[in-house]
């Protein structure tokens, strides 16, 4: 077997996590996998948390950086007790009827499974706890949708119900043995399940909640950039523990993936700043995070089926499309998509999916695709199963709403939203109530509306104010 043909293979092995190990299982323990994997996973809690929360919580005005820090790990916290309770049975139990949609119960609370359990060659205490990994960062993605504005109560809910109706389905069609399982789809670290489907939760959500008080007419800036910069590139550094951990082993096909994710995280950087030092003569560190982030959501699918340069491209065709949906689109039809998750994360999933399939042909330096399909034949597989799954994040994401607002109500009232969140939901402040960077984002602040990620272009006001 040529290197080449060996490289097709395990790519194609790769498909998901799920399969990643399928290609060289062992029945015996591998300390040097265990040992990268367990890495990985720790590194991606990290991304979580605090990334996560200091990257969208620096975004937030001062009054309400603590309800989203409280919002992103709250919400991290119950999905792992949901996970180990019946989400990695539902995702990766295959022993029932409904296995084309939905796993099924067997491995509740990880019934069955002992510390002699392998999932190939790590341990599959260590496999639940990776992919509880994916499933933990997946729905806090959308709270810098509708940030600012929500119940906490109605958060949790929604969090608690998109899990289930949601990502644990999704998961299981793309990783666990569902219908898609076997569509040969080009998405190797979640590009679909993770990032387009959040991308398209966070646009329903911010059109089903309307835009923040004073959207439009007053100026909604980050209040401290630092802490946007620290959870940014915190993130990053997750990111290549994220895709390269899919491998689920130690060798040169993981180095490639993270390698192409270092990249595509670079490319995009450099992509945006581009687009923003023409438009305004001047690059800033919020395009620059902007960015990296789109970068690193195109190269998410891609990672494992393209070359170093491939992935390059990727991250810098991807950033301008972004722009463009933050500055042109989100301005056309008036959506408050808080830190733009939608124009960053939905949209580079999507556009990532279509040049994956592009960069991954043998003649731009890809592994190729699976024996007898052409370019046009896996592009055809790859739109139809994004296709798919922005119509399922619509609908179930219209659901999760609907049920938190008849139980709690989805948004807070109009005192609570101009006394900040911090105040009144959990009675704490991030600041010192007599701190300027507190005091100055009150209900009194004016000046043109600056929208989460797309605020280096859309307005020159990039520090706290």
């Amino acid at each position: 077997m040529s290197l080449r043909t060996f490289s097709l293979a395990a790519a194609l092995a790769a498909l998901s996590p799920a399969l990643a190990w399928a290609q060289d299982a062992e029945p015996a323990l591998d300390t040097g996998n265990t040992a990268f994997v367990a890495a990985c996973a720790m590194i991606v809690m990290l991304m979580m948390l605090p990334g996560l929360g200091l990257f969208y919580a620096g975004m937030a005005r001062a009054k309400n950086a603590l309800s989203v820090l409280t919002q992103i790990m709250a919400s991290v916290a119950m999905i792992c007790v949901l996970w180990i309770a019946v989400g990695y049975s539902l995702t990766f139990d295959t022993d029932t009827a409904l296995n084309p949609v939905i796993g099924g119960l067997s491995m509740m609370f990880l019934s069955g499974i002992t510390m002699d359990s392998m999932t190939g060659s790590i341990p599959e205490y260590l496999y639940v706890m990776f992919m509880m990994m994916f499933a933990a960062i997946t729905p806090p993605i959308i709270v810098g949708a509708f940030a600012e504005r929500m119940k906490f109560a109605a958060v949790m809910v929604f969090m608690a119900v998109w899990l289930m109706i949601n990502y644990i389905p999704m998961a299981h069609m793309a990783w666990g043995g569902g219908w898609v399982f076997g569509m040969g789809v080009l998405d190797f670290a979640g590009g679909n399940v993770v990032h387009l489907n959040a991308g398209i939760a966070a646009l329903v959500c911010a059109l089903v909640l309307g835009p923040r008080t004073g959207y439009g007419t007053r100026m909604l800036v980050p209040h401290n950039m630092t802490m946007t910069y620290t959870g940014g590139a915190m993130l990053w550094v997750g990111w290549l523990a994220f895709c390269g951990g899919c491998a689920l082993a130690a060798n040169g096909f993981a180095m490639l993936i993270m390698l192409n994710t270092m990249l595509g995280g670079a490319a995009g950087a450099l992509g945006w700043m581009a687009v923003e030092w023409m438009h305004r003569r001047r690059p800033s560190t919020f395009g620059l995070l902007s960015g990296a982030i789109a970068g690193l959501v195109a190269v998410t699918p891609a990672c494992g089926f393209v070359s170093p340069a491939g992935a390059l491209a990727i991250g810098f065709l991807t950033a301008p499309v972004c722009v463009f949906a933050v500055e042109v689109v989100k301005r056309r039809y008036g959506y408050d998509d808080s830190f733009d998750v939608f124009g960053v994360h939905g949209v580079a999933a999507f556009t990532g999916g279509i040049l994956t399939v592009i960069f991954a042909a043998p003649s731009l330096g890809g592994l190729g695709f699976a024996e007898g399909r052409t370019m046009m034949g896996q592009m055809v597989v790859q739109v139809g199963v994004m296709g798919f799954s922005i119509a399922v994040s619509l609908v179930t994401t219209l659901i999760a709403l609907k049920i938190a607002d008849a139980l709690v109500g989805l948004r807070v009232d109009a005192e609570t939203e101009l006394t900040g969140l911090d105040i009144a939901e959990h009675g704490e402040a991030a600041y010192r109530l007599n701190e300027v960077a507190y005091a100055s984002v009150t209900p009194d602040d004016h000046g043109p509306t600056a929208p989460g990620l797309g605020a280096p272009l859309a307005s020159p006001v990039h520090q706290p104010h």
